[in-house]
């Protein structure tokens, strides 16, 4: 028989909510419980396949916030493996060490915790009596600065040899550096596989030896769009790996872009955004689909839409609601109003107004310089997590503030084309 297993990471079970789709009461609940669906539906999955273990590579909770409620449920989803022989191999994460809980927790007999430099655990013995060890390393500590390949011991000769890790790699956008390494430092170690842990995207770095950062199997907002999922592996008797990935995630998050171009009134702009939404929603296996929808193209429109975005939203929510399971977690107006000169009733003096703001103002030397310092004051009120994720750096910066000041020109500009009546609509 081979040996198969599926491999998984940051789970971070009942991470605080940090969508704008919380302002939905419904919408909320559905998420503050994704993280627990997801993990369900991994345990659903190894039993299902009949799987030896399952691998959970690191940040299975998510940090300080974590309480006993959250633990008891993690128990009670091992213990549904423990009851069917499959075992659990783990990893702590840079969350997991901020956890409270973990000194608490019992885990059921059936999981194997790895922490600092330990012997590799043998996993089962194939038909052909070559054996399959595993081999992990974690630490308690929220910052790991150098690499950890360092505290893995060799491959077992003659046999197969899976590596746990938690790691950055060279460095993700939006992912904290915690025990970098290269995939070819990775490679040259010598083991047949690697079960990573820390970005939250899929990607298969390397085939031989197969290295897969398997990705978050529950995204938690639109930075994390698309299907979720876990990797499911199998080991044959000759050490050949094959390997797929299997969706998990109950709630999918997905950007999606609208051209309003051809809308000319907006009867025509909710038929036009109804079709879309309805061809996704139709191609789309989620449970539950949750949108940010850009608007984008030149309309007549474009001054209305962004006049009443509370009334936009309740609209294109309605369309929304109209499907299964389909929301609209916020709007970006990016649609532009018709050119100056344009319209046969000859020029718009704002449409004139905005052309001059675009060409000669917003770009002004004197204007950015005086954005730019306004900026810089307001950034030095924010928490440094929240500075570097808005402008980390003088480029971003810049480029936070030009859209930050065409954003504001526009809704200004929107207002002096006057109110939006319903006979407007």
């Amino acid at each position: 028989m081979p040996f198969r297993f599926v491999h998984t990471a940051d789970l971070h079970l009942d991470s605080p909510l940090r969508s704008l789709a919380l302002k939905n009461p419904e919408l909320a609940e559905l998420l503050r419980g994704a993280t627990r669906t997801a993990l369900a539906r991994i345990v659903d999955l190894c039993l299902a396949e009949n799987v030896d273990a399952l691998l959970i590579a690191g940040d299975l909770y998510d940090g300080s916030q974590t309480s006993m409620n959250t633990a008891l449920y993690l128990a009670s989803e091992l213990r549904r493996l423990e009851a069917a022989g499959i075992r659990v191999f783990l990893i702590r994460g840079n969350h997991d060490s901020q956890s409270t809980i973990k000194k608490e927790l019992t885990l059921p007999s059936n999981v194997h915790l790895f922490s600092g430099r330990v012997k590799p655990i043998l996993a089962k013995t194939l038909e052909n009596g070559r054996e399959v060890y595993i081999h992990g390393v974690g630490f308690d500590n929220p910052h790991a600065p150098e690499s950890l390949l360092s505290s893995f011991q060799g491959p077992v000769a003659d046999a197969v040899n899976i590596g746990m890790l938690h790691t950055s790699l060279a460095g993700a956008p939006g992912h904290d550096p915690y025990a970098p390494c290269s995939v070819a430092a990775l490679a040259r170690h010598g083991f047949d596989y690697w079960a990573l842990g820390h970005v939250h995207l899929r990607q298969v770095h390397s085939e031989t030896p197969l290295i897969v950062m398997p990705g978050m199997p529950q995204g938690r907002d639109i930075n994390e769009a698309g299907p979720k999922t876990v990797t499911l592996v199998t080991v044959g008797d000759d050490g050949r790996f094959a390997h797929r990935q299997r969706e998990i995630g109950q709630a999918v998050f997905e950007r999606v872009f609208v051209d309003l171009g051809g809308a000319q009134d907006w009867r025509q702009m909710l038929e036009t955004v109804g079709e879309v939404l309805s061809s996704l929603r139709s191609r789309s296996m989620a449970d539950h689909l949750i949108l940010r929808l850009s608007l984008t193209g030149s309309t007549p429109l474009a001054w209305k839409l962004r006049r009443d975005p509370d009334f936009l939203l309740a609209e294109l929510s309605n369309l929304a609601a109209g499907l299964t399971c389909c929301w609209i977690e916020k709007i970006d107006i990016e649609c532009r109003g018709i050119e100056a000169g344009a319209s046969l009733s000859g020029p718009d003096p704002v449409e004139e107004l905005a052309a001059l703001i675009r060409s000669d103002v917003l770009p002004s030397h004197a204007f950015r310089r005086e954005t730019g310092a306004m900026l810089d004051e307001l950034l030095l009120q924010l928490p440094r997590e929240l500075r570097d994720s808005l402008a980390g750096d003088e480029e971003a910066a810049k480029r936070f503030a030009e859209a930050i000041a065409l954003a504001g020109s526009d809704d200004v500009l929107a207002y002096l084309h006057g109110g939006a009546g319903e006979a407007d609509r």
